[in-house]
C-alpha cells in the first residue's frame, strides 16, 4: 500500500483561480433566493441522511433548485453527512440515485460505508463532521475520490496554506453563521443526555444551556453562565487572507435561519468577494452572472450572537459570550425615561414601527431558563425618539442598554424582490438568403442564433431604422440580460415592425437560455484509490464507524483497530463526550502557558443536575468534556 500522497485527478472540476461563495439552503425556494443573491452554490439535505434532521426536502424540490441553479451554471450540493446505520445504507445508495438523477452536483458525506455503495458518477465532499484538521487526512480523502473538503472551523492561516500545499482538492472553510464548540464529529454530549446524535443530525444543543464551573476543590468560578456557548463566525475582514492561504469555496452557516438572514449575509459576502475580484482579476466567481441588490447587506442586522473570527488568527479572548446564546442585536440606546405606554430612549439611531427591541433584566444572571435572561418588547409606535409600545415590562428600569434584534424596515425591504442576477450579451444582427438571424453571446462564451424569414424592405430613413432596432432589441428588462454591444451588419437598415423586432428578441433570448443549460457540465467524481493508507491505525469510538461497510472501508486502507461508534452504546465508562478548542482555563485568566505557576487540574462544569469534568490536554491546547453516557447506566459496573 503506498502513503498518502499528492496527485492530479483528470478530471478538475475546479481551477484554482474560482472563488465560491457557498449559502445554506433551507427549502428549495431560499437556495433560489440564495442563488438570486450572489451565491455560487448551496447545499441542501435531501430526504433523508442529512446533519439537519429538520431541515429534509424532496427530491422533486432538489430537481427544481438544480434547474434553476444550473441556468447560471452554480451547483446545488446534497448534504447525505450523517452517520448510518447498517439497515439504512440500502436506502441511501437508492437515494443517492435519485439525487444524482435529479441533477445534484455533489454529495456531502461523512460515512465512508458511503464509498462502498454502488454509486452513480456523482463528486464527493467530504464532511466537516470527518475533523478534517492535517494534511495526512486531507491527502487520503483526496486519494479515495473526494474531490472538494470542509476543513474545520478550529484551523487559523498557518494551518490552512500547510493542507493546501499537500492537496489538489478544492479547500471549504466556514466563514459566518454558527459555531459548534467541539470540533465536527468529535461531540456525543448530545446523545449521552438525550439520544440525540449531532452525528445523526439530531443534536439537543446542550452546550448553549447555562451551567456553573468550579474547580476540583469546589470553589466558584462562573455561576448560571452559558460557558460552552459561542459568539458567531464572522471572517468578513479575513476574506483575502484566507483566498491568500488556499481557501477556494467560502461556506455560510444557516440551513435553519430565515430567509432574511440568508438574502442579508449571502449578499454580503457576495459584495466583498466580488471587491476583491475587481482588485485582483486572477480570481473570478465560479459562476455565472453579476448581482444587483435593492438593499445594503449589513449582517449586524439578522440573526447572530455576536461576532468572532474564531481561530484564524490563532486564540483570543473574543469568541465566547456567556451571557445568552440568542440573538441579542444591536446596541442602539439607554433608556432615559419611562412612561405609561411608551420609554425615551437616548440614541443615535433610527427606530421604526414593529422594531423588536431586547434588555437583560436586572436578575438576568440568576435566570435559569435561556428564555428568561433575555426579556424584549416590541414597538408600537416610533415617534423620534419616543417609543410607544402595549405594555412597558415592570423590568425594564431607567439606564438599562436596549438592543435591537429585529429591524422592521430591513426586513420590510428583504420582504419583497430584493436582488437580480444581470448577465451581459452581445447582439449581432445579420442578413441571410431570407430574411434575417439574430445571435446572442454571453459574457462567458455562450451563444445562440435564431433565423426568421421576412421581407427586407430598405427603410425610408435609415438613422432612424438603425435606432429602433437597436432599442428593441436591447429591451431585456424582464430577462436574465443586459445588452451591452448591438452590432447591426446588415447590407442595409431593414425596416422591420416592433412586433417582429419583439418576438425575434424573445426566440434569441429563448435559445440562448437553452444553449446555456446545455453549456452546464456537472463536476465528475475524482478517481478512487483502493491502495491508499489512512493516516492512522486505531479508531476509537470517535471514528464513528457504525456500519460494516464503513469498517471494511478503513480495514482495506490500513486500519487494524476499530471502535463502533459511541451511538450503538458500546461505551460504558465515562469519556470525553466533547472535544474543544474553546478552553475555559484560558477564558478565566487560568491558562499554564499565560500564567507561570499554575497547574492544568481538571475542573468541573454543572448544567442542571448533571457534572461533568472538564480536562485539558495543555500541549494541543484543547479542552475535553467528560461524562457517561446516559443510555447505558448501569452497565458500567457489570
Amino acid at each position: 500500500m503506498s502513503q498518502p500522497e499528492i496527485y492530479t485527478p483528470e478530471n478538475l472540476s475546479h481551477v484554482h483561480n474560482r472563488l465560491e461563495l457557498l449559502a445554506p439552503a433551507k427549502n428549495a425556494d431560499y437556495g433560489i433566493e440564495a442563488i438570486r443573491h450572489g451565491a455560487d452554490a448551496v447545499y441542501i439535505g435531501g430526504p433523508a441522511f442529512g446533519a439537519r434532521a429538520t431541515a429534509g426536502n424532496s427530491v422533486e424540490d432538489i430537481a427544481r433548485l438544480c434547474a434553476y441553479a444550473h441556468q447560471y451554471h452554480a451547483q446545488v450540493f446534497v448534504a447525505l453527512n450523517t452517520i448510518l446505520m447498517d439497515d439504512e445504507l440500502d436506502a441511501a445508495e437508492k437515494l443517492i440515485w435519485a439525487l444524482y438523477e435529479a441533477g445534484a452536483d455533489a454529495l456531502i458525506v461523512q460515512d465512508m460505508g458511503v464509498l462502498q455503495l454502488n454509486l452513480p458518477p456523482i463528486a464527493l465532499h467530504a464532511s466537516t463532521q470527518m475533523d478534517n484538521r492535517n494534511p495526512e487526512k486531507v491527502a487520503f480523502l483526496e486519494q479515495v475520490g473526494f474531490s472538494q473538503v470542509v476543513l474545520a472551523r478550529e484551523l487559523g492561516l498557518s494551518q490552512i496554506r500547510e493542507v493546501a500545499a499537500h492537496t489538489n482538492m478544492q479547500l471549504e472553510f466556514f466563514i459566518h453563521g454558527a459555531l459548534c464548540v467541539a470540533f465536527s464529529g468529535l461531540c456525543n454530549l448530545s446523545h449521552a443526555f438525550s439520544n440525540r446524535s449531532a452525528n445523526r443530525g439530531e443534536c439537543s444543543q446542550m452546550c448553549r444551556l447555562p451551567g456553573n464551573l468550579k474547580t476540583r476543590s469546589g470553589d466558584v468560578l462562573a455561576q448560571n453562565e452559558h460557558l460552552l456557548s459561542l459568539k458567531d463566525n464572522n471572517q468578513t475582514d479575513n476574506l483575502e487572507a484566507l483566498i491568500d492561504a488556499g481557501i477556494r469555496s467560502f461556506k455560510i452557516e444557516g440551513r435553519l435561519k430565515d430567509l432574511s438572514y440568508v438574502k442579508n449575509v449571502t449578499a454580503h459576502y457576495r459584495q466583498k468577494l466580488d471587491a476583491i475580484i475587481a482588485r485582483r482579476p486572477e480570481f473570478k466567481a465560479s459562476s455565472h452572472g453579476r448581482c444587483e441588490h435593492t438593499f445594503t447587506p449589513d449582517p449586524e442586522k439578522t440573526f447572530n450572537r455576536g461576532s468572532t473570527d474564531y481561530f484564524v488568527h490563532e486564540r483570543s479572548q473574543g469568541i465566547k459570550d456567556f451571557r445568552s446564546p440568542k440573538y441579542i442585536g444591536q446596541d442602539v440606546g439607554q433608556v432615559v425615561a419611562i412612561g405609561k405606554d411608551f420609554i425615551q430612549v437616548s440614541s443615535s439611531h433610527t427606530f421604526n414601527n414593529g422594531d423588536g427591541l431586547a434588555y437583560f433584566p436586572p436578575n438576568y444572571a440568576m435566570a435559569k431558563q435561556s428564555d428568561d435572561k433575555l426579556q424584549g418588547l416590541r414597538v408600537n409606535r416610533a415617534e423620534g425618539h419616543k417609543l410607544h409600545v402595549l405594555q412597558v415590562p415592570k423590568d425594564l428600569k431607567v439606564g438599562m442598554t436596549l438592543y435591537r434584534n429585529h429591524n422592521q424596515a430591513f426586513e420590510t425591504l428583504l420582504s419583497k424582490e430584493s436582488s437580480k442576477r444581470i448577465i451581459g450579451v452581445d447582439m449581432r444582427l445579420i442578413d441571410t438568403a431570407v430574411g434575417v438571424a439574430l445571435t446572442l453571446t454571453d459574457v462567458y462564451g455562450l451563444s445562440a442564433t435564431v433565423e426568421l424569414e421576412v421581407e427586407k424592405t430598405p427603410a425610408t430613413d435609415a438613422e432612424k431604422t438603425l435606432q429602433t432596432i437597436r432599442t428593441q432589441l436591447a429591451k431585456l428588462g424582464s430577462t436574465d440580460f443586459v445588452a451591452r454591444q448591438i452590432s447591426i451588419e446588415t447590407a442595409k437598415p431593414w425596416f422591420l415592425p416592433a412586433s417582429v423586432l419583439n418576438g425575434l428578441r424573445r426566440d434569441a433570448v429563448a435559445a440562448l437560455e437553452l444553449a446555456r443549460v446545455a453549456g452546464y457540465q456537472r463536476p465528475k467524481p475524482w478517481k478512487y484509490n483502493q491502495d491508499a493508507v489512512y493516516p492512522v491505525k486505531h479508531l476509537s469510538y470517535l471514528g464513528n464507524v457504525a456500519n460494516e461497510k464503513a469498517k471494511s472501508f478503513y480495514q482495506r486502507h490500513g486500519v487494524i483497530e476499530i471502535q463502533d461508534t459511541y451511538e450503538k452504546n458500546g461505551v460504558t465508562e465515562d469519556v470525553p463526550l466533547m472535544i474543544t478548542k474553546h478552553c475555559l482555563r484560558f477564558n478565566f485568566n487560568l491558562c499554564p502557558k499565560e500564567v507561570p505557576g499554575i497547574k492544568a487540574d481538571p475542573m468541573v462544569l454543572e448544567i442542571g443536575n448533571d457534572v461533568l469534568k472538564l480536562v485539558f490536554d495543555c500541549p494541543k491546547c484543547e479542552m475535553m468534556v467528560v461524562g457517561e453516557n446516559r443510555q447505558v447506566r448501569g452497565q458500567k459496573h457489570l
